[in-house]
């Protein structure tokens, strides 16, 4: 049975990290001893080392122990043989580029379908979508495709922000930019608002959090999703 946990952030305003969802984190892995940790996306270049030690220091206070991916010898059979699994935020092109190089996007998908839980933060949470296309996220690598695990059927808008109506700002909302990927693109969207989260349970999807969240649907307007909501197919069309 699929089990996810796809947040928006792993940091909110006066929190430490992971702080906001470590009760969460506490029940969902409760069965799990050893977290492999995907530090690909690497927020502001730090090395893998430094940012898995932050994690590890987040779950330690759950009595989880964090083993990063980049300290196994093979990758992919960390993957495959990982009680849980989290990938971290930073930046998504450079996270799903590294899924590609070390050739583990595949085999996480695999394992995730299969059981393993999976949490996401933020880059790591646009990955479950079909595509990282609505990423907020500077290009600055190249990865070979767009495509990622699907684990959901619409994309994620991490950190969703609503326009503010006393900015000077003139340049694209987040919603303008949603808005123009869908006269290219059919996928649904998810703006998802720090502080919210998806709880993915085999195919029912459910948001939790603090707040709602924004749909974007292919011409239509756009609709609040109430927290406790439950994501059905035919809310998605």
């Amino acid at each position: 049975m699929k089990r996810l946990i796809v947040a928006s952030t792993s940091t909110v305003h006066g929190s430490g990290y992971l702080e906001y969802i470590l009760p969460e984190l506490s029940t969902f892995f409760k069965s799990v001893n050893t977290i492999v940790f995907i530090p690909y996306a690497r927020p502001s270049g730090i090395s893998y080392d430094v940012y898995t030690a932050k994690a590890k220091e987040a779950f330690e206070k759950i009595g989880i122990v964090v083993k990063g991916i980049h300290e196994f010898d093979n990758p992919v059979d960390a993957v495959k043989k990982a009680e849980g699994i989290f990938t971290g935020g930073g930046n998504t092109f450079e996270l799903v580029n590294q899924l590609y190089k070390n050739d583990v996007i595949h085999p996480l998908k695999e394992a995730v379908e299969n059981g393993t839980p999976y949490l996401g933060t933020s880059a790591g949470s646009n990955i479950c979508g079909v595509t990282m296309m609505n990423t907020n996220d500077m290009p600055i690598v190249y990865p070979p495709s767009f495509d990622t695990m699907g684990l959901i059927p619409f994309n994620i808008n991490a950190h969703y922000l609503d326009p503010d109506p006393t900015s000077k700002h003139m340049g694209e909302t987040r919603e303008t930019r949603i808005k123009e990927y869908h006269v290219f693109n059919e996928t649904p969207v998810l703006g998802l608002r720090e502080g919210s989260w998806l709880q993915v349970t085999d195919n029912q999807i459910l948001l939790k959090g603090e707040y709602t969240a924004r749909l974007f649907r292919k011409d239509a307007v756009a609709i609040e999703l109430d927290t406790d909501t439950v994501i059905k197919q035919e809310t998605l069309i």
